[in-house]
């Protein structure tokens, strides 16, 4: 699986680090987050290097759809009921600031990245709800109203239309910005303790450090594993497809739980969201591709590909000091499903708290922040993180190696072990030991992407048992194949 922004922009190697080096901010992770982040503090004077345990852009960034707005969702009657009105002007204005940043970018280093404006839209059926949630987001200052024209493949009562939001291609736009940074690839931090960075090719030492790598796995302190959860959607780019005016997503709860936009000639058609780890029947691909063939006959499916999205439990991202206990460290994460805006939201806050500037946007982001009403979202994580662990030790698995078919996976018992088995379509078994690295879940087999996912905390390996993406930062055991 490869995203058509993979297909269509290789980006340069850089090399990995080599020995031990000092610097002011290290950066960890060369997605969109950490690219932006990194480019914004070396513009106002810092010394930044940036470490990637893989390539430039080789976690979500690619894997995104692109959207660069302040619409996330019918969610600003929530955040305002949640937060209170002026937390959730806070969201919303950072939101629009970080839009008019790539406007900035964009139009003065005349970088060609597809970026054209378009408005977004939330749909839903019912238009009492849809017309509450506009008249909610125009009083916080944002460009809302709600419409009865919907350009869907399926009926709907209307739609949240925000004006002058955009699009754009997301690689082309991260290898301009990036060229000017000292990023060092191949380089998996491995380790942080204070101001000491230990990676696979040497150590670093900054005074600053931002965790940028999609999901924090230093554990203690932060705990962000208990605050956190990973959910994974899924994309087809159609050709031949009609071509849809803005960006389109749905209300929570509805019957067609799909997003639309559209990209050089292509439909994106996106769904089948679920929590990481939640997948054994398999069928999201192809319940997009009978959507696809019920509403665009004539498409061809030119792409697929999955992302994945950390979120918590408020809808906020944690975007300020890692903890109070660690105050030369950052964090960015929790971006939603709305990470390019995000990303940018976070270049522009953690710019100036490390520059030492008040931005007044900065309160309702602050990873420290607690909150009465979203207790029952961090005990819900919880929850799930014990389930987890009791299916490992308690639950019996059903099937045998034997029974598993070619080209298929599950958690099975094989010589006297409850294991991870993948069988090839030859016959041979790949075991891997199923305990989650990080923290200890048991692994769920994803059949839509030959993969073990973790229902804790979203970590994923290959069907071989390599590590994919994190929290955790090691490869699963494997075990005899005798």
């Amino acid at each position: 699986m490869e995203s058509i922004w993979s297909k269509t922009c290789p980006i340069r190697e850089r090399p990995p680090l080599t020995g031990d080096f000092r610097t002011e901010v290290a950066v960890i992770g060369a997605g969109m987050a950490g690219v932006l982040i990194a480019a914004a503090l070396q513009e106002a004077g810092a010394r930044v290097i940036v470490l990637e345990a893989d390539r430039i852009a080789s976690g979500q960034t690619r894997n995104t759809t692109a959207k660069i707005t302040s619409q996330h969702g019918a969610i600003y009657r929530r955040l305002t009921q949640l937060l209170g009105k002026d937390r959730a002007r806070q969201y919303a204005m950072a939101n629009e600031a970080a839009l008019a940043e790539y406007r900035r970018i964009i139009a003065e280093n005349g970088i060609a990245c597809d970026f054209e404006e378009q408005c977004a839209y939330v749909y839903g059926s019912d238009a009492g709800t849809l017309r509450a949630e506009a008249e909610c987001a125009a009083a916080l200052g944002l460009p809302a109203s709600f419409t009865k024209q919907v350009d869907l493949p399926f009926p709907a009562a209307g739609a949240v239309r925000f004006a002058h939001q955009a699009q754009f291609h997301p690689l082309k736009f991260l290898k301009a910005i990036s060229e000017p940074l000292t990023i060092y690839e191949h380089t998996s931090v491995q380790t942080v303790k204070e101001h000491r960075l230990v990676t696979n090719r040497g150590t670093v030492t900054a005074e600053k450090i931002v965790f940028a790598c999609h999901y924090p796995f230093v554990n203690f302190p932060g705990l962000y594993f208990a605050r956190m959860h990973q959910e994974r959607s899924y994309v087809l780019a159609l050709e031949n497809a009609p071509l849809m005016d803005g960006m389109w997503i749905f209300t929570d709860g509805e019957r067609n739980p799909y997003s639309f936009r559209t990209w050089n000639g292509l439909l994106l058609l996106g769904g089948g969201g679920h929590r990481c780890g939640e997948n054994r029947a398999g069928e999201r691909y192809n319940e997009l591709r009978r959507r696809a063939k019920e509403w665009y006959p004539q498409s061809r499916e030119a792409a697929h590909w999955s992302a994945q999205d950390g979120m918590t439990a408020d809808s906020v991202p944690y975007i300020g000091q890692y903890a109070p206990s660690r105050p030369d460290w950052y964090v960015a994460t929790g971006f939603q499903k709305w990470g390019m805006t995000a990303s940018m939201v976070a270049a522009m806050l953690l710019r100036d708290s490390i520059c030492g500037r008040k931005n007044p946007c900065a309160d309702v982001f602050a990873p420290c922040r607690f909150n009465k009403k979203t207790i029952s979202g961090v005990l819900k994580e919880s929850g799930q993180a014990v389930k987890g662990l009791t299916r490992r030790l308690f639950q019996i698995p059903a099937e045998t190696a034997k029974q598993l078919s070619p080209g298929q996976g599950g958690v099975v018992f094989l010589h006297g072990k409850k294991l991870g088995v993948y069988k090839d379509t030859d016959g041979s078994l790949y075991p891997v030991d199923i305990r989650c690295p990080h923290l200890g879940c048991q692994l769920e087999w994803n059949p839509d992407e030959k993969s073990w996912d973790c229902p804790c905390h979203g970590s994923r390996f290959d069907r071989f048992g390599r590590l994919i993406s994190g929290p955790a930062q090691t490869a699963l055991h494997k075990e005899s194949q005798k």
